[in-house]
């Protein structure tokens, strides 16, 4: 191989490389806004309970029970702390499962 032909292997390698790295950022991000759906879909039936009943809910049971929020529970961990019936509850959620490999 000549100088000529290494030069574009190296910049077909250089392209190939760019292109994985540019997707493997593109799903990165889609996982991120994904993880932020659910928690503010949990937040919005929070206050919909506080709204509707006067009290933020002990538990996100009772949103799925009673306000119909649903999420992929093999895909999501979320952590709910509600400290009082008059505090918005701290809301966390980390994927987990398929989608965080």
């Amino acid at each position: 191989m000549n100088r000529r032909d290494w030069i574009k292997l190296l910049s077909i390698v250089l392209v190939l490389a760019a292109a994985v790295l540019l997707v493997n950022r593109i799903d990165t991000a889609q996982d991120a806004a994904e993880t932020d759906i659910v928690r503010d879909a949990v937040k919005n039936a929070a206050l919909t309970c506080y709204a509707v009943e006067g009290a933020y809910p002990d538990s996100v049971d009772y949103l799925r029970e009673h306000y119909r929020l649903a999420y992929d529970e093999d895909r999501y961990l979320i952590t709910y702390d509600a400290f009082a019936s008059n505090m918005i509850p701290d809301i966390w959620v980390t994927e987990v499962g398929v989608g965080a490999q």
